[in-house]
């Protein structure tokens, strides 16, 4: 857990809430290779582009949107315990953070802003991620699947993280990668801060406060962002 701020927030927002996959690290394409593969096993041959669109969901909403099949099921309960073990044997460990992260959430930190993790994954995926990035020292806390009912672009991820963050909506903004961000927070009352790296087009980020390249991106044009305006 990280030091208090040093210094205030410089524009409107007090704190941050951090999206994982597709916004610190370059991991959406393996969560697509994972389902595929996941769906082959149980009999169904699907294209990655049958299950790109809804990148940014958990099992909960993904399986139904692309397949047709509830996770609660037993064929989904099956099928999602796959898809996690081939995650997390095949992909996950060459995942690499975007570049500019660290120094985003640096910049971040600096001006004065807490910053909370909000991801639909499974705690011990989310553990090994954030590792990964190698943040853990910048962040004030987690919120994974496991604390909140329903994935995005429900907002029970994003309501957990605000709880966890201990600040009002008003006074905090998200950062994320695809349009469940954007739903999930507009429903907690949470503006987002939108980032192109997790493979969707600006129009799928329709109702973003603003959207960059990546985080490097943010970090170059801090200070005109939403975060270092007033």
């Amino acid at each position: 857990m990280p030091d208090e701020p040093a210094t205030l927030a410089e524009g409107r927002y007090r704190g941050v809430l951090l999206d994982m996959d597709g916004t610190l690290i370059d991991s959406n394409e393996a969560h697509v290779k994972a389902w595929v593969e996941a769906l082959l096993e149980a009999g169904y041959e699907v294209e990655e582009k049958r299950i790109w669109p809804f990148v940014g969901m958990g099992g909960d909403n993904l399986l139904p949107a692309a397949m047709g099949i509830q996770k609660e099921s037993a064929e989904g309960s099956r099928i999602s315990e796959r898809r996690g073990e081939i995650f997390k044997a095949r992909y996950l460990p060459d995942l690499r953070p975007f570049p500019g992260v660290r120094p985003l959430l640096e910049r971040m930190r600096q001006a004065g802003l807490r910053l909370v993790v909000a991801s639909s994954s499974p705690a011990d995926e989310l553990e090994t991620l954030l590792a990964l990035t190698g943040v853990e020292d910048l962040v004030d806390g987690t919120t994974s699947a496991d604390e909140a009912g329903r994935s995005k672009p429900d907002p029970d991820v994003v309501r957990a993280a605000l709880e966890k963050i201990g600040l009002p909506e008003s006074a905090v903004v998200m950062l994320g990668d695809t349009p469940y961000d954007v739903q999930a927070a507009a429903k907690a009352g949470v503006g987002v801060i939108a980032l192109r790296c997790g493979g969707f087009p600006d129009k799928d980020l329709e109702g973003a406060l603003a959207v960059y390249d990546g985080p490097a991106d943010l970090l170059d044009r801090f200070a005109e962002s939403p975060l270092g305006l007033g």
